[in-house]
């Protein structure tokens, strides 16, 4: 029983109050929302300031994209983890994360750790950590705001304004499918290079 009851407490506390400490961009909108202006972060990242709520048609795409099973999950997904596995094991190197939303969140807050099984299970409990802790919909608001988007740009507000000069919440369909994609491996595909791979990913979702 003690046993236990150190693990619930260590399990408890195992989570940061606040998971992201970035610094974000300074920016001036205009009273209809429009960027006027905006002064990048003291990290050297376009990283606008979270907002509240994800944009319906992003949140759209990237549920489908990254996470079907997103409202449905306690953190993480075991029928995605035994696929990972099993093509991990037949390449002999991890190739495919199968991590849910929650388990990237974790990861992005968690910079620089290494890609290893050990590390995919404290992803994996913190995860689940932070389904108790916060609403599905909060958990989607730091993907939103927090994921790479190709470069220093990060955030679906900041790539909303880098690549398409609009706000989130006027993107158009596809505009919305290609920045879904783009979190998925922004150092590689994000618009401008390997524009092929970028279209393959967009026709794939």
């Amino acid at each position: 029983m003690v046993v236990l009851f150190v693990l619930l407490i260590v399990y408890y506390f195992c989570l940061p109050k606040k998971l992201f400490k970035d610094p974000t961009a300074t920016i001036i909108t205009s009273q209809s929302n429009e960027l006027l202006g905006a002064l990048i972060a003291d990290d050297g990242q376009w990283r606008f300031p979270a907002n509240n709520t994800v944009p319906e048609k992003f949140k759209t795409c990237i549920l489908q994209f990254e996470d079907e099973y997103f409202y449905q999950h306690p953190g993480f997904n075991p029928v995605s983890i035994v696929k990972a596995l099993k093509d991990n094991l037949s390449s002999g190197s991890v190739k495919r994360g199968g991590s849910t939303l929650t388990q990237q969140v974790i990861r992005l807050s968690r910079k620089g750790q290494s890609r290893t099984y050990f590390e995919k299970l404290k992803e994996l409990i913190l995860a689940t950590r932070l389904e108790f802790r916060s609403s599905k919909d909060s958990i989607l608001n730091l993907y939103a705001s927090h994921a790479p988007f190709g470069g220093n740009v990060v955030g679906i507000d900041a790539a909303s304004w880098r690549y398409f000069n609009r706000n989130a919440s006027n993107l158009s369909w596809a505009e919305s499918a290609t920045l879904a994609v783009l979190p998925n491996a922004p150092s590689l595909i994000y618009p401008g290079k390997n524009q092929k791979r970028l279209l393959k990913n967009e026709i794939d979702y």
